[in-house]
C-alpha cells in the first residue's frame, strides 16, 4: 500500500502536520468507518467518515463521526440548500477520484462545499480517510476545517 496519495500530497502542500495510519480493511465491514475504528484501537467518534452527497443537485461533502448518521436536512439548511441526498457511489467516484471506502475530502479531484459535524471539535486529533481503503490520516479537526474551507456545524442525526 501506498502511503502517499494525492490526499497526503494535498496536506503536506498545506503545511498542515499529520500521521498516516493504515488497517487491515475489510470490504465486508457492514460499517467502512466503524471497522477503520476498530482496527486502529480509537473510539469511533474520532474516526471521521466522508460522506459525498448533493444538495439541491450540486455536489457537497460532510464529514461526521463514524459511529453517527448525518441528518440530511441539517446538512441542507448549513449549505442554504432546500434538499440533501447520498450521492450515488459511481458518481462519488467519479467526482472524487477516489473509490468508495477511500473517499477522503483531501486533494479530491474537485473541490465542493464540505461540512464538518462541530462533534469532531471535541477531539484534539482526528482520523480522516487518506485517499485510499486501509489508510487514515490523524490531524486536529481545525486544520482539517482550514485545509478545507470546511463550515463546522452540528449535521448528524440526532438518535444516530
Amino acid at each position: 500500500m501506498s502511503k502517499t496519495t494525492r490526499a497526503t500530497l494535498a496536506l503536506q502542500g498545506a503545511g498542515v502536520p499529520f500521521t498516516v495510519h493504515a488497517y487491515d480493511y475489510d470490504p465486508q465491514a457492514e460499517r467502512i468507518g466503524l471497522q477503520a475504528a476498530e482496527a486502529l484501537g480509537v473510539e469511533p467518534g474520532g474516526v471521521l467518515k466522508t460522506l459525498m452527497v448533493t444538495v439541491d443537485g450540486k455536489p457537497a461533502c460532510a464529514i461526521v463521526p463514524s459511529d453517527r448518521e448525518v441528518n440530511l436536512k441539517k446538512l441542507a439548511a448549513v449549505l442554504g440548500a432546500k434538499s440533501a441526498q447520498m450521492m450515488k457511489p459511481a458518481d462519488a467516484e467519479r467526482l472524487t477520484g477516489y473509490h468508495v471506502g477511500g473517499i477522503s475530502p483531501f486533494g479530491q479531484k474537485k473541490r465542493v462545499p464540505t461540512v464538518l459535524d462541530e462533534a469532531a471539535l471535541a477531539y484534539e486529533t482526528v482520523f480522516i480517510n487518506g485517499g485510499q481503503r486501509g489508510l487514515q490520516v490523524r490531524l486536529q479537526p481545525g486544520d482539517a476545517v482550514q485545509v478545507l474551507g470546511a463550515k463546522v456545524a452540528a449535521v448528524v442525526a440526532e438518535n444516530s
